[in-house]
């Protein structure tokens, strides 16, 4: 048995980059955190996972542009979003400064690795 505080432990400064930190494993199941600090998506660059994830913010504000939708989606502590396989989308800001701590669960096929 595993337990632990999604807020506990996370690296202080914006010089790290972006931090991915997995809390659990399962076959066809991941479940992590990330931290953002101003990070974005790069320009032209999207995301097209072969599973899906579905994400919730904790702390701070995001955009998030789903391929195909006008306007990126503003996010704000408790907002989540479904994202189904090969759903691209882009991360458009992150507070830049700040923390934005993101629980992200992707989930797929059993035989999927993450």
């Amino acid at each position: 048995m595993t337990s632990g505080n999604i807020l506990s432990g996370i690296p202080t400064g914006n010089d790290r980059g972006e931090f991915f930190d997995e809390l659990l494993a399962r076959p066809g199941l991941c479940i992590e955190r990330i931290v953002s600090t101003g990070q974005s998506t790069p320009p032209g660059e999207w995301y097209d996972a072969p599973t899906g994830e579905w994400v919730m913010l904790v702390a701070g504000a995001a955009r998030l542009l789903v391929e195909g939708e006008e306007q990126a989606r503003t996010l704000k502590i408790g907002d989540w979003i479904d994202l189904p396989a090969r759903c691209r989308h882009r991360v458009e800001w992150t507070l830049p400064g700040q923390q934005t701590v993101w629980l992200a669960v992707h989930y797929g096929e059993s035989d999927v690795t993450f």
